[in-house]
């Protein structure tokens, strides 16, 4: 994890010192802003773990690197108008602190900004790096729609969920990887290898998040036990207790997510009480395996020194609270 954190501590350096225009200051002052409220920066230094893996420099790798957080950070800046967010780790939002143009207009620079950073040094791989990042950028904006049309449709299934997973959030996890070995002149199948350990990882992760968020300690996983639930969110848990429920079982469950005579913590007794008696966390916890395993049986599969390829195993256990 040394390593890792090295490298995100590199890229907060980077990005404080990234040129910025000043003027019209509405519009680059909100991308200060936003490249400045921090976060965990984990893409960005998955590229240069990645580029460094198959033999690369971080000097080759850095700007590739910024330009991936640059992108995330876009993405945030127009979620947040769209879910009417008031607050991004911590702090007001772009939109609450400027207005709603002002957010979209910064956020299609930072889109644009990004695609420079890419083709700043222009390396060797630099049309399939760039054909890489568009169709993730395609991919990223997919997985949003499909999440928002989750909102109002009522029947959804698990592998509509999983492709929805895969596209907002897997697969900009899984560029950033194999951009880092595309740096760093990887063949082409260990480049697929690491692009498919990040996205098997990326999936397992949320699928992971679905089952703390009702069976985790909220003193570890910082927020509310339950909040998917009193909102009705479409997560792998619910789907499969929605697939799997009949009868009376099925009528409990309707009656729960409609109610509104129940308050929160009885909603979330009741339909975690289905969600036990029908063995759904079980299923859940199964499936997370089976894609964190596909992932590192991809990551075992790349050719490379086994102490670097450690590493990602480490970051892989850490992501998922893994002891052994």
């Amino acid at each position: 994890m040394d390593k890792i954190l090295g490298y995100i501590a590199l890229v907060d350096d980077a990005l404080e010192n990234i040129a910025l225009k000043k003027e019209p200051k509405e519009l680059y002052a909100p991308i200060k802003y936003t490249l400045g409220l921090g976060g965990k920066r984990i893409r960005p230094a998955l590229l240069l773990l990645a580029n460094d893996l198959f033999g690369g420099t971080k000097e080759q790798a850095i700007n590739t690197a910024l330009a991936i957080e640059v992108f995330h950070n876009f993405t945030l800046v127009h979620d947040d108008i769209m879910d009417k967010a008031p607050l991004r780790r911590g702090k007001s939002t772009v939109y609450k602190k400027w207005n709603e143009n002002i957010a979209i207009l910064s956020g299609d620079v930072m889109l644009i900004q990004a695609i420079q950073l890419l083709s700043k040094d222009k390396p060797a791989q630099l049309q399939t790096i760039l054909e890489l990042f568009n169709t993730t950028a395609v991919q990223v904006c997919e997985g949003q729609q499909y999440d928002m049309n989750f909102e109002i449709l009522a029947n959804v299934s698990i592998d509509d969920y999983l492709t929805m997973v895969e596209l907002k959030t897997a697969v900009l996890l899984a560029c950033s990887l194999k951009i880092g070995a595309l740096l760093a002149n990887a063949k082409p199948a260990e480049a697929n290898h690491i692009y498919e350990f990040g996205k098997n990882l990326g999936i397992a992760f949320q699928l992971m998040d679905d089952i703390l968020d009702l069976y985790g300690d909220p003193k570890k996983v910082g927020k509310r036990v339950g909040g998917d639930v009193v909102s009705n969110k479409k997560t792998y848990l619910l789907l499969k207790a929605q697939e799997l429920a009949t009868g009376n079982v099925k009528k409990e469950l309707e009656f729960a997510l409609s109610s509104t005579a129940l308050t929160d913590t009885k909603k979330v007794e009741k339909v975690k009480a289905i969600f036990d008696e029908l063995g759904v966390k079980q299923l859940a916890t199964e499936e997370m395996d089976l894609f964190y395993n596909t992932a590192l049986s991809n990551l075992d599969s790349i050719d490379a020194p086994a102490d670097k390829k450690r590493v990602f195993e480490n970051f892989a256990k850490k992501l998922m609270n893994r002891e052994s």
